[in-house]
């Protein structure tokens, strides 16, 4: 399948991608600019192309950067992607089943200990949704044994005290707290609103391995001003000047 190749960030990093199936958009945008970190090691669990990823490591020259996912045709590209944006020699694609330990430990991640994890994980329940009949788009946005799982794997690649940082569908907030019950504490949830006065549809969620800090509810993103365009903040957040709100709390 041919490729396409498009730029973000106001052409600061470029991506290989495939014409269909799950495409880079606002969300993986939005979670890039939610961490703020000058070093160590970060983990993009289920990282597709590997652009939140790569438009972190742009930002911070000084991390480490792995790259999780789980098509081959996917990390492929996000192996590509990491040599057309220079992160060889800090980035590494780990091709690699996150709800599977077996898989993990296969792929060398069975010691690994992340100062941070970025992670957009797959919208849909494969029990209850309407599924894509693309593969790869499937794929994607179903997630197998739900949020609980997907917490649980994050927690298993984190350092102590270590950050999880997630964006999610707003009305999945319940299923969110949830999962970090007796994992994670002092999260911080952001709501995310396409305009004013309408009901959030994602939220952002930042949260710490093992913390009893208390969760804080943060004032809402709007993206889209009257004219439906992006806000100000969320447009210099598209080019790469600007960072989420609750990144520098």
């Amino acid at each position: 399948m041919t490729e396409t190749h498009d730029s973000l960030l106001g052409g600061q990093l470029h991506l290989r991608q495939l014409p269909r199936g799950h495409r880079v958009g606002t969300d993986a945008i939005l979670l890039a600019a939610s961490l703020e970190m000058s070093s160590g090691l970060v983990l993009d669990v289920g990282a597709g192309v590997g652009a939140v990823g790569l438009a972190l490591a742009l930002r911070a020259p000084q991390i480490r950067l792995g790259l999780i996912e789980r098509d081959p045709e996917l990390a492929a590209l996000a192996r590509t992607n990491c040599a057309l944006n220079g992160m060889e020699a800090r980035a590494q694609v780990f091709e690699a089943d996150v709800l599977s330990a077996k898989t993990r430990r296969e792929a060398g991640l069975g010691d690994v200990r992340a100062d941070a994890i970025l992670t957009n994980p797959p919208y849909l329940d494969a029990a209850s949704a309407r599924l894509s009949p693309d593969p790869q788009r499937r794929a994607a946005h179903v997630v197998e044994g739900g949020l609980e799982a997907w917490a649980r794997a994050c927690a298993a690649l984190l350092a102590p005290n270590g950050q999880l940082v997630m964006i999610h569908r707003a009305d999945c907030l319940a299923e969110i707290l949830t999962a970090c019950t007796g994992r994670f504490g002092g999260l911080d949830i952001l709501p995310i609103h396409p305009k004013a006065g309408a009901i959030a549809h994602r939220v952002l969620v930042r949260a710490r391995l093992g913390s009893r800090a208390p969760l804080a509810l943060h004032p809402p993103l709007i993206l889209h001003g009257e004219d439906g365009k992006f806000t100000p903040l969320v447009e210099a957040i598209h080019r790469g000047q600007a960072l989420v709100p609750f990144a520098l709390r």
